[in-house]
């Protein structure tokens, strides 16, 4: 006697899934974070470098140096830029949606080490004697922006500026600005040249004992907002030496994720029909399964705020495969037990049970080697790795216990009894008990 209910049941399912499903995949597709293959941007590699002989690059060091990159990323306006440290003297910076990547490139390696020497490259004053974050952008005399920053000892500047009158004549009696002096520079060859390394270099004709000090060059507005920005965000603790780069264009970015994304399509698409051809009915319920198991990886990536890159999109489809795989394994246990001359209700049973073991062990196995990927991998390593893990552990729910629970109701349902040929098994390969 056929029960009926296990077909409502079954459909109250099918439909209670599609009411979460169809409204909100669009939200959640909209809402996963592109990595930079895929939305554009680039990614720096630094090597962390001590700035003076016999510092230590600790752990902390490490830490200050992301929080002075952090907010100069904050500058150029990056959404959820991604700021990691690797091993004990690497940094990675990926930074998606930057279309001047090499100015970004040139904020972030910048020290912003503020220091007023004189003509003869002797620091008067250093970084350390500004106040943290006084630097702001005004308009001189003529209109033309300069940039402001304050002292903590008004003076101290009077000093160095009445030491500066009264040991050189004019026209030596200069204050030198520089950025990021760096030994071996010096005012003299400098000065000589179109486009001089330091700033500027204002003549001193009295003491100025006064804690606001302007610093005017050839700026444009802009460049005026850039210099007070580093100079606000901090110099960096360490010397950071590039190691490696790597940079995608927006256009080609959206290129390769339209043709990813096709690939996907042609990839679960030919899955689901070698499902539906050869295993029937069944194939019928692997392919709700995968479905489902699809938007519930996609779902659980959002929540966890991963971040997708071609190689996760890879992942994916590899997850869509594992799933299947879990699939045929029942499957083909079931038939194997039908073929033994078993009731189709003992055979679904029995091939359930004996697959369950093996299914456990595949998993498991590849959730070690994605995790141990995870752990050491880096950047799209650990993307690729990340969603793997997330598809194993879905999979596991949906290919599983999901499968089981909708072919067990048709199962149990006893509509499917002496009709071995739902499961792909002919009247003549089965065997009498």
């Amino acid at each position: 006697m056929v029960k009926k209910s296990r077909i409502v049941y079954f459909f109250l399912i099918i439909f209670a899934l599609a009411a979460l499903m169809i409204p909100t995949t669009e939200k959640i597709v909209n809402g996963i974070e592109l990595g930079l293959d895929l939305q554009g941007g680039f990614e720096v590699l630094y090597e962390v470098e001590p700035q003076e002989e016999g510092q230590e690059i600790t752990d902390e060091t490490l830490q200050n140096t992301v929080a002075a990159l952090t907010q100069r990323v904050n500058i150029l306006g990056v959404s959820e830029p991604n700021i990691t440290i690797e091993g004990d003297n690497r940094i990675r910076v990926q930074l998606a949606g930057v279309e001047d990547q090499q100015a970004a490139r040139e904020l972030l390696s910048t020290e912003a080490d503020l220091s007023i020497r004189d003509v003869d490259d002797n620091e008067r004053l250093s970084g350390n004697d500004i106040r943290e974050n006084s630097a702001s952008v005004n308009f001189g005399d003529a209109n033309n922006p300069i940039v402001t920053v304050s002292l903590k000892d008004g003076d101290q500047f009077g000093e160095v500026t009445e030491n500066i009158i009264n040991e050189y004549s004019p026209p030596n009696n200069r204050l030198v600005i520089w950025l990021d002096y760096e030994e071996g520079d010096s005012y003299e060859e400098e000065a000589t040249k179109e486009d001089p390394k330091f700033i500027s270099a204002p003549a001193v004709n009295e003491p100025l004992y006064t804690q606001d000090i302007q610093i005017e060059g050839d700026f444009s507005v802009e460049e005026a907002e850039n210099l007070a920005d580093i100079l606000n965000s901090g110099s960096l603790p360490v010397n950071l030496e590039e190691v490696y780069s790597n940079s995608v264009g927006a256009s080609l970015g959206e290129q390769a994720m339209d043709k990813t994304i096709f690939a996907t399509f042609i990839g679960v698409g030919l899955i689901f029909l070698f499902m539906l051809v050869y295993y029937r009915f069944t194939g019928f319920i692997a392919v709700l399964t995968l479905t489902t198991y699809i938007y519930f990886v996609l779902a659980a990536f959002n929540f966890i705020q991963g971040v997708l890159t071609l190689p996760g999109i890879a992942a994916l489809v590899l997850g869509v495969g594992m799933a299947v795989d879990a699939n045929i394994i029942t499957y083909e246990r079931i038939k194997e037990e039908i073929k033994y001359g078993r009731s189709i209700l003992s055979a679904y049973r029995s091939g359930a049970r004996r697959s369950l073991g093996t299914i456990i062990d595949a998993n498991v196995t590849t959730l070690i080697a994605a995790g141990v990927l995870f752990y050491f991998g880096t950047s799209s390593v650990q993307g690729f790795a990340l969603m793997l893990i997330v598809s194993i552990l879905v999979s596991f729910i949906t290919a599983v216990l999901g499968t089981r629970l909708l072919l067990g109701l048709w199962v149990n349902s006893r509509i499917f009894n002496k009709k071995p040929k739902v499961f792909g098994v002919k009247e003549r390969d089965i065997h009498e008990p």
